[in-house]
């Protein structure tokens, strides 16, 4: 039957197709909905785990116990991955183990723009790339088969583009597979002694690789009329065909390791001039120029940002079809807390405060723009407990009284925990602040270990965020609530001041979760309000500056506001009519 399908829908439906019964992921933009929309087949187990190294060490053991299996991520989750995946290579599979990897070319929601082909090539296993919705389902479910028949883990490399555009699938039926577990210690015990017995496989495995991709439709030669030859893949082939449509000669690459050398030679010859339209890196055009043939890639086509339909006009010397690309000039909007977010109060006071303010990834990192302004460090995952006690062990008491550490609930259980412990045990008096709004919320509201719900939305193992950090070794440990200023102030104080290490829990939820009851919206007397923009010092997209009657006020858009009363705090002269901070009215 054929369907619409996102990218992402269907690689979730070629791992139904293709018999899969086991999937752990953790959610980052844009691979999030593979999982979202695989826990939607009861024929599969679907989990979200506390991060990608766990997720993809849940879904090899799933490959031991013999059942297919999956994990996805974006491209900087496969870095926390990385350490399973490297060894994996060498044990090989059971069942079936296909591991799929999302870059975001242009960082739409990322830190950097990593090349994931990069893994392929080191670990040495074989990565399949698709450029379209029909081929994401069709690669899953061959990747599948080449995992099993090379005895390899099989990355499924997905982009933005693929990931979140439409195209016409065709679905077939599920097909059960199953296979049985044998102890095989040799095979799946990487001491040193076993592994140097498993490393040939690993490279004799390689050029069986090379043989299949040689011969295999994944990578296809599609002819054209002019002597212009193109190696490709993935959304950067769409790009080429929008342009040049059946004119030139085409290599479609859809197996991107191992890369099949002849049938680069051979594509090379039937051409007079040869390009490689790829995003990011030249991995691609590198090989290619170590097999001795001359190609034109990076000196014509950039190794940041993603590509267009009129970049890759421009650079190889073609006109981009009319209407084919939009130029005109898009008017920037740039991301900013939600009306009620509750890690605005909190940032507002650190500001306020005078705090160094050392970040993680999340909704949070919002903090770092104006008018907030309060975040001055973000870098990966878990990274700003780790960092803060760094910082604090070469700056002293100084600095452990003026800096802190902010951490979201679910990154905190991502890798929080090993940073904390590295501050309970080598001392610093560092204060952590976990900003727990009860969900995953920048990737789009997935559960987490702290939630008390599994993936289904069903009733799960819930962690105690107080009984855990005092575990730890934490004897400090304050909850506030950051709609209320004055005990944000006041706490965030007394912690820094204290010489000893501390845990600040920051505890409200999501304002855009829907069990979330807001308060009616506020309302500013104009006849009050003396136009001081004290409101909006924090940066709320629901407050703005009007003009009524040659007077300048504060205005509240009601379509937005959610009664958070935060703002209530700031006003000096109470122009704001609602409920405060504390829940009482401020009229």
């Amino acid at each position: 039957m054929k369907q619409l399908m996102l990218g992402n829908k269907a690689v979730a439906r070629g791992l139904y197709e293709a018999g899969v019964c086991f999937v752990s992921s953790y959610p980052g933009t844009p691979s999030t909905e593979i999982t979202e929309e695989a826990v939607k087949y009861d024929d599969i187990y679907c989990e979200w785990a506390p991060n990608e190294k766990v997720a993809m060490e849940s879904a090899f053991g799933a490959s031991l116990a013999g059942k297919r299996s999956f994990c996805a991520q974006k491209h900087v989750g496969l870095n926390v991955a990385a350490d399973p995946l490297y060894t994996m290579s060498y044990t090989g599979v059971n069942a079936g183990m296909v591991i799929g990897v999302a870059d975001d070319a242009g960082m739409h929601s990322s830190q950097n723009e990593q090349d994931s082909r990069h893994h392929a090539i080191a670990a040495k296993v074989p990565m399949l790339e698709p450029s379209d919705s029909a081929e994401a389902l069709e690669y899953t479910k061959i990747a599948y088969e080449i995992s099993e028949e090379f005895d390899t883990p099989v990355l499924l490399k997905m982009c933005t583009r693929v990931a979140h555009s439409q195209s016409v699938t065709e679905t077939g039926n599920r097909v059960e597979h199953d296979k049985p577990y044998e102890k095989t210690i040799s095979k799946y015990v990487m001491t040193p002694a076993n592994a140097k017995k498993r490393h040939p496989f690993v490279e004799e495995r390689t050029k069986k690789l090379i043989a299949y991709a040689e011969k295999s439709p994944l990578n296809r030669i599609e002819k054209g009329s002019r002597p212009i030859g193109v190696i490709t893949s993935s959304t950067s082939y769409q790009y080429v065909k929008e342009v040049f449509g059946d004119d030139i000669y085409v290599l479609k690459l859809g197996m991107v390791n191992p890369l099949p050398d002849q049938l680069i030679r051979d594509f090379a010859a039937m051409v007079e001039k040869l390009y490689v339209v790829e995003e990011l890196d030249p991995i691609f055009e590198n090989h290619i120029k170590a097999l001795g043939i001359s190609v034109i890639g990076k000196d014509a086509l950039p190794m940041i940002d993603e590509f267009s339909q009129n970049l890759v006009a421009e650079a190889l010397g073609e006109k981009a079809p009319e209407g084919l690309a939009f130029n005109e000039e898009i008017p920037v909007r740039p991301p900013i807390m939600c009306s009620g977010c509750p890690h605005r109060g909190l940032f507002y006071t650190l500001k306020k405060l005078g705090c160094t303010v050392l970040g993680d990834i999340g909704c949070y990192t919002l903090g770092a723009a104006p008018p907030l302004g309060a975040m001055e460090m973000t870098l990966c995952m878990g990274a700003s407990i780790g960092a803060t006690h760094g910082f604090n062990k070469m700056r002293g008491a100084e600095s452990e009284h003026k800096t802190v550490a902010v951490i979201g609930d679910s990154t905190f259980m991502h890798s929080g925990m090993t940073g904390l412990a590295n501050v309970a045990y080598n001392q610093t008096n560092s204060t952590v602040i976990i900003l727990d709004n009860s969900i995953t919320g920048m990737t789009g509201h997935q559960q987490n270990p702290t939630t008390g719900y599994n993936i289904k939305g069903d009733p799960a193992g819930k962690i105690n965020l107080e009984a855990l950090v005092r575990a730890m070794g934490f004897e400090r440990v304050s909850v506030i609530d950051p709609y209320n200023l004055t005990q944000c102030e006041e706490t965030i104080k007394q912690e820094l001041a204290a010489d000893a290490p501390s845990i600040i829990i920051s505890r409200r939820p999501c304002a855009l979760l829907k069990y979330v009851k807001h308060n009616p919206p506020l309302s500013v007397d104009i006849n009050k309000c003396i136009g001081c923009k004290s409101c909006m010092r924090i940066g709320c997209p629901s407050i703005s500056m009007k003009t009524t009657a040659g007077k300048t006020h504060a205005s509240v858009d009601a379509t937005q506001c959610v009664g958070c009363g935060v703002c209530t705090g700031l006003c000096p002269v109470g122009a704001f009519s609602g409920v405060d901070a504390k829940g009482g009215e401020n009229k």
